[in-house]
């Protein structure tokens, strides 16, 4: 049985935090400067002066390889867990695992056949 009391220092923590994210935002509004000027108030960039506009479309090849990555690199992390306990997990633990990167692999000949990693 849990009772509210259980539960104080965990409100205490919240309000704790909440309190010094407030109060943190309200400090630098106040502290800070307020001096705007159109200098300031300019795009900058690297050093560099902007040039043209920055909103122009470019490929969806760039997001989708770099989901494709990120997806296929998460798997490696699952991985990893069953490499540390590979003896433990015994003959059921490889075979969990020889399905589990079968999957991954049906995963990837699907994307080269759709052309996915393919440039034109």
């Amino acid at each position: 049985m849990s009772n509210s009391i259980d539960y104080f220092a965990l409100v205490v923590q919240f309000l704790v935090a909440a309190g010094f994210v407030v109060t943190t935002m309200i400090a630098t509004h106040l502290i800070g400067p307020k001096r705007k000027t159109a200098d300031k108030l300019e795009n900058f960039e690297c050093g560099i002066e902007a040039q043209g506009n920055a909103r122009l479309p470019f490929s969806i090849k760039y997001f989708l390889v770099a989901i494709l990555f990120v997806m296929f690199d998460v798997e490696v992390i699952f991985m990893y867990p069953w490499a540390v306990n590979f003896k433990a997990l015994g003959q059921i633990g490889f075979i969990e695992m020889l399905l589990f990167i079968g999957t991954l692999l049906l995963g990837f000949v699907y994307i080269i056949k759709k052309g996915a990693l393919k440039w034109n």
